[in-house]
């Protein structure tokens, strides 16, 4: 990764997992991270880690809560009194196969926290973003998003018998079709930010708490945390990165290994897809572009 410094990162979900790793490598190349936590506690302790590390890393933590919106619009507030400025924007926090759960605001948990709150906060920081050199959003999908497929008659599952797995997979796809229609906006007004997309491959994160028996899979099939987030330093530093892209581990079946461009399934592409999801976030969070 080229230097950093002087450039200011915000990753969500960054006390834990994939998001303390992507901290941690982007504080190691000298740029301000901006630590976005839920538990506040725990992301100092991370913090502390990462001080530990490089002395003179510079890392600030934050409370946000993406199942709520009220914390978002409270973040946003927030962030704009303490920085003029925000170069790269990494929505990485998530939830992943989880009993069936509301938001604060009563969406589906899965599709409330990994796209609703992740849409808002990037519209409502996106004017921090337009004066800055190479601005990028980066937003996490996951394998998952291949049997994604929304309903846009039930996104909150009131209809149908819920299924976890499935409800995880129509998030991660939908932070694609978020992706694309991010990048065609960008284009649209002539922005030059680039609106990426990364997955993991199969990481041991503590994203497997709600299923047990993903553990013992972990010693055959996972890789490390570190190696899983290198994707996502990959989709926020490279230079020949082009907005729309997919990036993933280049293994078997994209489980692990070293980052390349990947191409996610024929279904992300969708562009009257990606438009009404659009459209229906910015009606349920009350953000708009």
């Amino acid at each position: 990764m080229d230097d950093q410094k002087d450039r200011v990162v915000l990753v969500t979900g960054a006390s834990g997992g994939l998001g303390y790793q992507i901290s941690r490598g982007f504080a190691g190349k000298g740029a301000k991270v901006v630590m976005a936590v839920r538990n506040q506690k725990k992301g100092e302790q991370k913090a502390v880690l990462i001080r530990d590390m490089r002395g003179s890393a510079d890392v600030d933590v934050m409370v946000l809560d993406l199942a709520d919106l009220s914390s978002v619009r409270a973040f946003s507030g927030l962030f704009h009194k303490q920085y003029d400025r925000l170069d790269i924007l990494v929505n990485n926090a998530g939830i992943m196969a989880c009993p069936y759960g509301k938001t604060t605001d009563g969406f589906e948990l899965q599709f409330g926290t990994n796209h609703l709150g992740h849409f808002a906060l990037t519209l409502l920081l996106i004017d921090m973003m337009r004066s800055v050199q190479d601005p990028r959003v980066v937003t996490l999908s996951s394998l998952a998003h291949s049997f994604g497929s929304l309903d846009f008659d039930d996104l909150d599952w009131q209809k149908r018998r819920y299924r976890k797995w499935q409800a995880y997979g129509d998030s991660k796809l939908a932070n694609l079709y978020f992706t694309h229609e991010l990048q065609r906006r960008f284009e649209g007004e002539g922005f030059p930010l680039i609106a990426v997309a990364a997955h993991p491959g199969w990481a041991a994160t503590d994203l497997q708490r709600h299923e047990g028996w993903l553990q013992p899979l972990n010693a055959f099939f996972a890789q490390s945390a570190a190696m899983g987030a290198l994707p996502v330093l990959y989709a926020a530093s490279a230079p020949e990165v082009k907005g729309g892209e997919f990036f993933g581990p280049d293994g078997i079946r994209g489980m692990r290994g070293y980052p390349v461009k990947v191409q996610p399934n024929m279904r992300s592409g969708d562009r009257r897809t990606a438009g009404l999801l659009w459209e229906v976030s910015e009606e349920l969070t009350g953000v708009e572009w």
